[in-house]
């Protein structure tokens, strides 16, 4: 019995590195020690014999390209036979890491072809193969730094075998390795891009990477999850350095954003067949998830593969996740009848892949290619023999004829893209970059002046030592045949950009990929992450629903997460009062604008009404209808008045005090007005202080009125000084001086802080009030203790002088209208403080009115009845008869 167990190389990379290390140091003391020269050459010789490279692949040129590319992978077969168990190690071409081969001597075909680029200079190249081995790797890196057929670095016997760079590798892990030698010697060593920890850039000057940063793609990965609103996720990625890295660097970009992990899955690539049984009790836990992100290279690829068809060969049953692939995901198989197997569980997976520029004259150069033409022939053989599955006839031997042959006009275009693809991929387009920046800081070397004078002094172009272009290479920056453009910064060659393609299976057994999205971190903010949905074929026909909790929360409601459970498995609970959502699975619900408020099921804003006293409401008519009706009885009480000015009761109880009264009181009904209508910068200046000054005039009248009174009844009695007092200058100073107070205190009040239009958003539900802020409180209340205090003081004076013994005694009606003022503006606070909008408005204009009509019935009501109904009472002797008399 025989079980297969498939290891890729690196899955032993510590034997192997470990292996490669020691032999390595071996080789350098023993390289040191030797005495001379010669027995240096000898144990180099004896040491590549022991370990035989791989095959290499040599085109002459003026100067050489090296490259140190992978082929394939190295496996290891477990043949178990009764109890006795055998390790076979075996070597597995993988038809994807030809391209990147062919690519290499595109790139230089086309630098060639390129006479302005560089002129009568021919680039060649001398490409290595290894099978991802580390011993091997840097044994091929040794060789490049040796002349052919030795292995002695830095001792070069043919000068025209000057490398010029090299080319590799397309891990980050070899790449370290290999720069760990190349920078010894200062050759430009382009490969793919390792971390670098503090200060160890300068340990390797000489690498430049030629891909970009991953970052960006992670920040696409996580635009792509937001974009499908998908929060519930797995997560795969091998067990080693690269996968922990992948792990704590996703994951808090993922917590960020409330996405949630549902599993975190460490894939082991050793020892598959033995753990099968516990990989397929796992793959329960992963039928149940419709989106897993997949992080891995090949070997990863091809361990989950298998996983996968072993899964369903035996359950019958294809697993229908939708699977999002980074940049390192490969596919290569062979075309068998169990393909299907392993392409099925992928078909609809998105795949974040390196962007690659169309570069068109790739696919023309692959169809040309003739595997029996001896140029081309270099290691086009074994590809053609692995692919096609016959064997080349090789000239001058007869072909056993059960072997099926090939005739060199096999056509790679009708292979499948998971055997080969014929477009130029990621990996390819990086070496051809590379190429062409390679080739462009030569052109700018050979461009300045010193280049020229070496040129003229007649030195050769084999005397050029790889180090000279270093400086060259840190500052090439070009347009490549694709259109975009080349450079070398902290983050790689190029600027960082991914393609994001949607795998499809289609009925012909055809696995193409499709480019649905892009990432690009040169686009605008907000169009770096592109994608068009539209074009995605799912496995399930219908975009995935990957989320906790199978219900989301609508506009209106907010999430709410139970105590123990991750926040992407969440409930759903209305808004509360005053705050809304418009947004699915909103995490808050949050205040509307002030100048807006939420509707009825919180889900929108919508506008406040705009809150002020106007003449169109019931109430403002209302106040407009009584104001005009006071104002015209108090014009009429004013004209009877006028009309009959020299009755002796209007002579009697001080006339021009009466007109004043009379005026001032029509002016507070009128002012009335300015607290109507919509609050204006203007009306706010002019409503508090008119308003006061005004009233101020009014109850300084009464008080002038209730004085004159009292002084004519004290001037009555023989020998009273009073007299002297009675006439116009004290009346006129009473009633210029106290509403002149008043207006100094308003002056004050509109000089330092004046009242201005307001807007309050708050005290009333769906309303913006309009107001009139006061500007300073404490102004405001005095203007209002002062107008408080003249009407205390006529209140008291005429209460004092109510029962004085005239038969019209004015003190009488000055002491009931006072008293009916003061009750209103004494009710007026509290209710004024308690209001808001336009009640308090109507309040204060309400409290205009009721203690203006008060003043004005209670004084002149009984004069105007007199005037007008009794006018056999308006004569001398009925004023000014006494009860004493």
């Amino acid at each position: 019995m025989e079980v297969a167990v498939q290891q890729e190389g690196w899955r032993e990379s510590d034997k192997n590195d470990w292996a490669g290390v020691m032999l390595l140091l071996m080789l350098m003391l023993f390289w040191l020690l030797a005495p001379t020269t010669a027995k240096r050459l000898q144990t180099m010789c004896v040491f590549r014999d022991y370990i035989p490279l791989e095959e290499n692949y040599y085109r002459p040129g003026d100067l050489i390209i090296g490259g140190n590319l992978p082929l394939g992978a190295m496996y290891l077969s477990v043949v178990q036979d009764f109890n006795k168990v055998n390790h076979i190690s075996a070597i597995a071409p993988i038809t994807s890491y030809y391209q990147q081969f062919l690519a290499l001597m595109f790139a230089v075909s086309e630098v060639n072809k390129e006479f302005l680029l560089l002129p009568n200079i021919t680039l060649g190249f001398h490409i290595y193969s290894h099978f991802q081995t580390g011993i091997l790797i840097s044994l091929n890196s040794l060789s490049m730094l040796s002349s052919q057929d030795q292995l002695v670095p830095g001792y070069k016997c043919h000068l025209q075998d000057t490398l010029l760079s090299v080319i590799g590798d397309l891990s980050a892990r070899f790449s370290r390795q290999m720069a760990s030698i190349f920078s010894i010697f200062k050759v430009p060593q382009l490969g793919v891009g390792f971390e670098f920890s503090q200060g160890e850039r300068r340990v390797y000057p000489s690498f430049f990477r030629i891909n970009p940063k991953e970052s960006p793609q992670y920040v696409g990965l996580v635009k792509l999850l937001l974009y499908f609103q998908w929060n519930w996720v797995g997560l795969l990625a091998p067990q080693d350095d690269r996968g922990e890295r992948f792990i704590s660097t996703l994951t808090p970009m993922l917590q960020e954003k409330e996405i949630c992990l549902a599993f975190t899955e460490s894939l082991r690539l050793d020892d598959l067949q033995i753990r099968i049984e516990k990989m397929l009790l796992k793959l329960q836990i992963w039928s149940k998830m419709e989106v897993i992100i997949l992080f891995g290279d090949y070997g990863c690829s091809d361990t989950l593969q298998t996983l996968l068809a072993y899964h369903e060969n035996l359950s019958n049953r294809t697993l229908q996740n939708v699977w999002i692939l980074t940049s390192h995901w490969k596919i290569s198989l062979e075309e068998s009848e169990d393909t299907l197997l392993f392409l099925k569980p992928f078909h609809g997976a998105l795949h974040f892949r390196d962007h690659t520029g169309d570069v068109s004259e790739f696919s023309h150069f692959l169809l040309s290619l003739d595997p029996l033409n001896p140029q081309e022939a270099i290691f086009l053989p074994g590809l053609w023999e692995h692919v096609f599955h016959c064997k080349l006839h090789k000239p001058g031997k007869i072909p056993p004829k059960v072997e099926k042959q090939c005739t060199g006009k096999e056509n790679l275009q009708n292979l499948p893209n998971y055997v080969f693809e014929t477009s130029m991929t990621g990996e390819s387009y990086k070496i051809y970059n590379a190429i062409y920046a390679v080739a462009q800081a030569l052109h700018a070397m050979f461009g300045s002046r010193a280049q020229l004078n070496m040129m003229k002094l007649g030195k050769r172009i084999s005397n050029i030592q790889s180090w000279q272009i270093l400086a060259y290479l840190r500052n090439v920056q070009f347009n490549n045949s694709a259109g975009d453009e080349v450079s070398f910064s902290e983050d790689g060659l190029g600027s960082p950009c991914y393609d994001l393609l949607n795998w499809v299976l289609l009925p012909n057994r055809s696995f193409v990929p499709i480019k649905v999205g892009q990432v690009n971190t040169k686009a605008a903010p907000g169009q770096d992450f592109t994608i068009n949905s539209d074009g995605i074929v799912w496995a399930r026909k219908k975009v995935p629903f990957a989320r906790c909790g199978r219900k989301r929360c609508h506009a209106g409601e907010r999430r709410r997460v139970p105590e123990g459970k991750q926040v992407c498995c969440y409930w759903c609970e209305a808004c509360p009062e005053g705050i809304f959502s418009n947004q699915t699975d909103a995490a808050h619900c949050e205040p509307c604008p002030e100048n807006q408020f939420p509707n009825k099921d919180k889900d929108q804003c919508i506008a406040k009404k705009i809150h002020f006293l106007a003449y169109q409401d019931t109430l403002g008519y209302t106040l407009v209808f009584l104001a005009l009706f006071f104002s015209l009885i108090t014009s009429a009480v004013l004209m009877i008045f006028y009309k009959h000015h020299d009755t002796p009761i209007v002579k009697a109880n001080n006339r021009d005090l009466t007109y004043i009264l009379l005026a001032s009181l029509l002016l507070c009904f009128l002012c009335s007005f300015l607290f109507i209508g919509q609050p204006g910068k203007l009306t706010c200046l002019l409503q508090q202080s008119a308003f006061a000054i005004l009233f101020s005039l009014a109850v300084s009248a009464v008080l002038a009125k209730t004085v004159m009174v009292v002084l004519a009844f004290m001037a009555t009695k023989p020998g009273n000084k009073t007299r002297k007092l009675l006439g116009k200058p004290l009346t006129n100073s009473i009633v210029i001086a106290c509403p002149l107070i008043q207006a100094l205190l308003c002056a004050t009040w509109l000089i330092t802080s004046p009242p201005f239009p307001s807007c309050d958003f708050h005290s009333l539900f769906g309303e913006i009030i309009l107001e009139c802020k006061e500007g300073s409180a404490f102004m405001f209340y005095t203007v209002l203790a002062y107008l408080a205090f003249l009407a205390f003081i006529s209140f008291t004076v005429a209460f004092l002088a109510r029962k004085l013994p005239d038969s019209f005694n004015e003190a009488k009606f000055i002491t009931f209208s006072m008293l009916v003022f003061c009750s209103v503006w004494i009710s007026f606070l509290p209710t004024y403080l308690s209001t808001k909008g336009k009640s308090m408005v109507a309040v204060e204009i309400f409290s205009i009115l009721a203690s203006g009509a008060a003043l004005l019935a209670c004084i002149f009501f009984p004069k105007c009845y007199i005037i007008l109904l009794r006018p056999n009472l308006n004569c001398r002797e009925n004023i000014v008869r006494s009860k004493n008399f």
